[in-house]
């Protein structure tokens, strides 16, 4: 793992919170040349810092709604791999969207999305839970988001109330 210059690392900031940044505006905001932006936002791509550019959408304002489900997942290790043999085989599901490796009560929290209860149910007692490796499950949907990825999803109203001094 190599440290990032303060540069990089203020590009990615820019980035995360809007990857639509163009480099010249980066620039103007760093107070730098566009084109040193430029090279080094090739750094970070080429180094795979930067692995995506990616869009957060609000899936409960359009018809086609995804359930979401967070899968804690208690396995046992693969004897000179650890845990990352399973975590390969869960993640190359295309219904898994994350897989994280955790400490606590269970060992991987795996991320699975599909168009209905059913598709996510049958995805977990057909595929993940007959994994060899696989101890037990414990599935928690999510029924709502508020905040994803620092974006706040409500659009809040404002108080218009007064406010009452003592």
């Amino acid at each position: 793992m190599k440290e990032l210059s303060e540069l990089k690392v203020n590009i990615l900031q820019l980035l995360k919170e809007d990857a639509r940044r163009s480099s010249d505006l980066i620039a103007t905001l760093l107070g730098v040349g566009e084109e040193e932006v430029g090279t080094a936002i090739k750094e970070l791509e080429n180094d795979h810092v930067i692995v995506k550019y990616a869009t957060v959408v609000n899936w409960s304002k359009v018809e086609e709604e995804k359930v979401t489900a967070l899968i804690e997942v208690q396995i046992t290790p693969e004897r000179g791999r650890g845990f990352d043999s399973i975590a390969e085989r869960i993640y190359l599901f295309p219904q898994v969207k994350s897989v994280y490796l955790m400490s606590g009560a269970y060992d991987l929290l795996v991320e699975v999305e599909g168009k209905h209860l059913r598709e996510v149910a049958s995805f977990v007692s057909d595929k993940l839970s007959p994994l060899e490796a696989v101890l037990s499950t414990k599935t928690h949907f999510i029924l709502k988001k508020y905040k994803q990825d620092g974006i706040i999803f409500e659009e809040h109203e404002e108080d218009h109330r007064l406010a009452i001094s003592p």
